[in-house]
């Protein structure tokens, strides 16, 4: 059935690409990464291979020139088998976008080759100790000397930190609020760069995650991506995507979930009958797929809507986000809770799951914000 709520061919068959990768790379070690703190690099240069660390840099540039809505479906296929190697993929799309929409040829030509294969890894860099929510109030300064920056600062909660290459970082070259950010491209061998210790975290364990810290780092003005102060739009650009792929992530880990949830419920009896059998179960077998799929149609409209740069796109986004993490959170708490007792051990994928998505309705922008965001548009209009 085709109608214009399909996908269309190219797009299944991208989806389809996502999910083989997925079940032979990432399904089957996900829970020993988790239990073990792997980052699987080597499995997220592969995902390089098939084009998934450059999904929307442009063809000519070595990408493959897709759209958000198919970026969505990558995500929420990796997520099937885990989440936090998805949104770590993402995290290195976003950052790569930027410097392909925003950077000049010179920043381009030189980092985006690498990071197109994924030989290379970008981190996005944003929030700081003190600036969380608040994005704009950072700290970080970048003061100029001749054809330099110097920068001081620390950045928290930066995926990938330590192991990664390149590091999108916004900084402060004047005091003028937002307007005094401006966005630069840190390297890992850059004197004065430093990592802290890795956080010891609930979840998200696959992907490592650390403060980075710059010490009169001399970067040049060159790996400037923007002018001075467009730092913050373009900080907030990155960020309409961003909320695009870890919405996905969580449809991703809750459908893995409800998969789960349905054959076990089948298998397992109770009282002389199948858990399956009982009404309560139904029922709320009914209602997380309901909110999954209200989850997804409402992800893929924005995911188009930003593709398409409607006027609309940040709220969609946000409303997107919202919802997808909300929901898919709530899903796999529902699963745990059908699956008992043995939901809560290790040996089944659920609290994984559980743990893994928690942390999406904080990370790129909370959920508190993105209802300031939704809110603020509304009373605008």
């Amino acid at each position: 059935m085709t109608t214009q709520f399909s996908l269309t061919d190219d797009q299944l068959a991208i989806q389809e690409m996502a999910q083989k990768f997925t079940a032979d790379n990432i399904t089957l070690h996900a829970a020993e990464w988790d239990e073990k703190h792997h980052f699987p690099r080597d499995v997220i240069k592969q995902a390089g291979g098939l084009g998934f660390g450059a999904i929307y840099i442009a063809e000519e540039r070595g990408g493959i020139g897709l759209g958000r809505l198919e970026a969505a479906l990558i995500m929420e296929a990796m997520a099937y088998g885990c989440p936090a190697t998805s949104a770590f993929i993402s995290i290195h799309n976003m950052a790569s976008w930027m410097i392909d929409h925003f950077g000049g040829d010179r920043v381009r030509d030189h980092y985006l080759p690498d990071l197109v294969t994924m030989d290379r890894i970008a981190s996005y860099a944003l929030t700081e100790p003190g600036s969380g929510s608040d994005a704009a109030a950072l700290k970080t300064t970048a003061r100029l000397d001749g054809d330099h920056y110097i920068v001081n600062g620390s950045k928290q909660f930066i995926s990938g930190a330590g192991f990664n290459d390149i590091y999108v970082t916004m900084v402060r070259t004047s005091d003028d609020g937002a307007k005094g950010v401006s966005c630069l491209l840190i390297e890992r061998d850059m004197p004065g760069v430093s990592f802290g210790a890795p956080e010891k975290k609930l979840g998200w364990n696959a992907s490592p995650t650390a403060q980075l810290i710059l010490e009169d780092v001399r970067v040049p003005v060159a790996n400037r991506v923007g002018g001075e102060g467009e730092g913050f739009r373009i900080a907030m650009a990155g960020l309409d995507g961003g909320r695009l792929n870890i919405g996905a992530c969580s449809l991703g880990g809750a459908q893995r979930c409800l998969d789960e949830t349905i054959n076990y419920t089948r298998d397992r009896s109770q009282f002389g009958q199948r858990i399956a059998d009982f009404q309560n179960t139904q029922f709320m077998l009914a209602d997380m797929a309901t909110d999954l799929e209200a989850a997804r149609a409402l992800l893929y409209l924005a995911a188009a809507k930003v593709t398409a740069g409607a006027p609309d796109k940040t709220k969609f986004a946000a409303m997107a986000k919202r919802l997808a993490t909300d929901s898919g959170s709530k899903i796999v708490n529902d699963a745990l809770q059908l699956f008992g007792g043995y939901g809560y051990l290790k040996d089944y994928p659920i609290e994984r799951f559980w743990r893994d998505l928690r942390v999406h309705s904080i990370l790129e922008g909370t959920n508190q914000v993105m209802r300031m965001i939704i809110g603020r548009d509304l009373l605008r209009q």
